[in-house]
């Protein structure tokens, strides 16, 4: 076959036509097993992910089993409404907001179906969380290879839709490597297992004759018109996770078809389960820490550090580490690191410490005996090793609201280039950040993978002005070019979603661009699935979050000042970076958020209700949230908040929602005192009412009374709390 037999690449026309939202609304009541939202507080929290872009979904379905899901996807279907599978919300590149149906599988679709010790495998649901699966597997000696820094809370099916990586990417790679097969739905209802194909398989498939024949059939097609292309075109690097992953179908590949759908972020097919290769735990590690003059040179580095097979390789600037003691996160680990103005963290691993130490050693020795002579911290103690570790994995949170800084954004957060070119490609890109004025004194930080060459770093674009979106995009284009350069990806491992799918022809060149449609057209003809990513690309400067029109109600009349945010309640609501830490699922020594690990609902997580608050002030004039303060969506949104202060520690991004709780409480029950539930009038005079009690000598009398089996009940019903024993007045006398 050839490209004759290949559809045409799906390009993007104009807007599809409206979907009947009651109906759909309705049809998936009736049929999907699950909880279908298409409430204003739902429709808002889903609004957004961790990127700089925002479109409000027409609904949220959480289905209770990947066959529930499915029947979601059937019902869109019927009425033409478009789709997007949601892991953890934690997206950079916008591949997680999208004007469809959302697909929640991270509260009930979490469980692991089967686990094969000896051939190290198992099989799971899209909604498990990594540190979850990892625990399950403990008891076995085996985990899952790859670890993004939001490991605590990010799931499995979004792993998989953005070929995920993290440090431990440097011994074991990426998702696309830890894959034996995907059980997959197309959105016309086609639904298969998938991995590597031989020939024999590839034959058996051919000769059903049904849609998945069909696919297969496109797929070979597809292959064997682009494949010198792919091979000429695909750069050599270890974090290529730009553009489809075209080069899993060669044959030196083994044509495996789960490797081409690993990070193709939801717009190709829904992932209903997949099995996963597992690796065995490293029993001991040991981590270097090495400190440098400059962070380039900290790079330059690297190559001698490679052969040494360390199992992770991180650098980290000192502007991360000084923005992180401005915040006041991982003081204590931060007080462990040596001399230097930038830092390369090795870990060794091995069966014993001993063995993790002596290949530290070996490592150190080579390094002092080159040109990279380094000052260095070692450590073997889990304990500390751990908390150093945060240091480097709280980057994303830590650099974007500094006080007395612009704010920081994604954006060109994730290139990556080889790492025997790292260095040079740090200076080319710290003189691209002087070209366009965001370099100063104080940043932006550069730090990231360095042992294969990915680059995570946070600019202070001016997200806020037509002028300074314009710059944005002249900067995104530039840093595009400079990247293929080098040889290297416009995405080490976020994928290119919005920010940067309409950039991938400057990295592929027009003809795998094409492929790449023809890709998008076997699998999703009417462009259904997540439209508008990846290929067929909204611009990079369209559906922002912010942009120049974001023009939101400003409030006045506010009862804090909200220092940190130059007075602004908007700017507070927008101090949400979409990290996600509030929704881990334990604690491990934080707080935030306990409403969140008892209902797992996103609205409940001090994200959701930071978004919430966001599209309150309605800044597009399109938001789901019409009614500002006298919002009912967002009181019911805060109504399990405790106020408990735990965000205003654990959040990276320092959300205070206890503030943010007591300012809306203020404004939407101003005006109308008697809307106000009986427990806040209760609770808020109680302490007037122990002084009068203390004063007037009536603690015997009270106490008395409260506690008589009767008037007890009926003092806990007048005042709204819950059914407990009133505490005892203390008796002044």
């Amino acid at each position: 076959m050839g490209a004759l037999d290949l559809p045409e690449p799906v390009t993007r026309e104009g807007a599809p036509p409206p979907v009947d939202t009651p109906s759909l609304q309705a049809a998936l009541r009736e049929r999907v097993d699950g909880e279908v939202r298409f409430d204003a507080g739902s429709r808002a929290a889903y609004s957004t992910d961790a990127s700089n872009f925002r479109q409000t979904p027409i609904g949220v379905v959480v289905p209770h089993t990947p066959e529930a899901g499915a029947e979601a996807v059937a019902v869109a279907r019927e009425f033409g409404a478009p789709v997007l599978s949601r892991g953890g919300g934690t997206s950079l590149a916008g591949q997680c907001t999208n004007a469809g149906v959302v697909l929640d599988w991270s509260k009930y679709c979490t469980r692991i179906e089967s686990v094969d010790p000896d051939a190290r495998t198992c099989v799971v649901q899209p909604g498990i969380v990594l540190d979850d699966l990892n625990r399950q597997l403990a008891p076995h000696g085996l985990r899952y290879g790859p670890e993004p820094a939001t490991h605590a809370n990010c799931t499995l099916g979004g792993m998989i839709g953005n070929n995920s990586c993290g440090a431990t990417a440097q011994a074991h790679g990426k998702v696309v490597d830890n894959i034996a097969r995907l059980e997959v739905l197309l959105y016309d209802g086609t639904r298969f297992w998938c991995g590597e194909t031989d020939d024999e398989e590839y034959a058996e498939i051919e000769r059903q004759g049904d849609l998945r024949a069909t696919v297969y059939r496109r797929l070979r097609a597809l292959r064997d018109t682009y494949g010198d292309e792919i091979r000429r075109r695909f750069p050599d690097v270890p974090r290529r996770v730009s553009g489809y992953n075209l080069d899993s179908l060669l044959p030196e590949h083994g044509f495996d078809v789960a490797g081409l759908l690993v990070g193709s972020e939801s717009t190709l097919v829904t992932v209903l389960r997949a099995e996963l290769e597992l690796v065995p735990v490293v029993k001991e590690r040991s981590l270097l820490v090495l400190g440098f003059d400059t962070i380039d040179k900290a790079a330059d580095a690297v190559p001698d550090i490679l052969p040494h097979d360390p199992i992770a390789l991180e650098g980290v600037d000192a502007r991360l580490v000084r923005d992180e003691r401005i915040k006041h996160l991982n003081s204590e680990a931060l007080a462990q690191m040596p001399e230097g103005n930038a830092y390369l963290m090795v870990q060794f691993g091995g069966d014993t410490v001993e063995e993790a130490d002596a290949r530290a050693h070996r490592m150190l020795a080579a390094v002092h005996r080159s040109e990279h002579d380094a000052d260095c911290a070692f450590l073997d103690d889990p304990s500390h090793e751990e908390d150093l570790w945060q240091v480097r994995e709280a980057g994303l949170g830590a650099t974007a609201h500094i006080p007395g800084r612009p704010d920081t954004f994604e954006g060109w957060e994730d290139s990556a280039v080889s790492p025997e070119r790292l260095g040079d490609y740090l200076r080319r890109l710290r003189a691209l950040f002087e070209e366009f004025g965001y370099l100063s004194d104080t940043g932006p930080s550069l730090y990231g993978h360095f042992g294969q060459g990915c680059v995570h770093t946070r600019i202070p674009f001016d997200l806020y002005t037509a002028d300074g979106v314009a710059t944005y995009r002249r900067f995104m284009e530039r840093a595009a070019d400079l990247v293929v350069e080098f040889g290297g990806s416009l995405s080490g491992e976020h994928g290119d979603g919005q920010s940067r799918g309409e950039l991938l022809s400057r990295m592929f060149g027009d003809r795998l661009v094409e492929a790449f449609g023809r890709l998008k057209a076997v699998f999703d003809p009417l462009d259904r699935m997540n439209p508008g990513k990846v290929v067929a690309a909204y611009g990079l400067d369209e559906n922002l979050r912010l942009g120049g029109d974001w023009a939101p109600f400003e409030p006045r009349d506010l009862h804090f000042r909200f220092p940190h945010d130059g007075g602004s309640f908007a700017q507070a609501a927008n101090r949400c970076v979409g990290v996600g830490k509030c929704r881990q699922h334990t604690s491990d020594g934080t707080v935030m958020c306990p409403s969140y690990q008892v209902t797992r609902e996103e609205e409940h997580s001090t994200r959701g209700r930071a978004r919430l608050l966001f599209e309150m002030l309605d800044g597009h004039g399109d938001g789901a949230i019409r009614d500002g303060w006298r919002s009912d969506a967002v009181k019911d949104a805060l109504d399990l908040c405790l106020a408990c202060k735990g965000c205003k520690k654990d959040c990276p991004a320092d959300v205070d929602m206890a503030t943010y709780k007591a300012e809306f409480l203020s404004h939407h029950y101003e005006g109308r005192p008697w809307r106000r539930p009986r427990s806040d009038w209760s609770m808020g005079w109680l302490p007037a009412l122990a002084q009068v009690v203390g004063r007037t000598r009536l603690a015997p009398v009270v106490n008395a009374l409260t506690h008589a089996p009767l008037l007890s009940k009926a003092a806990v019903l007048v005042a709204g709390v819950a059914d407990r024993e009133v505490p005892l007045f203390a008796d002044a006398g």
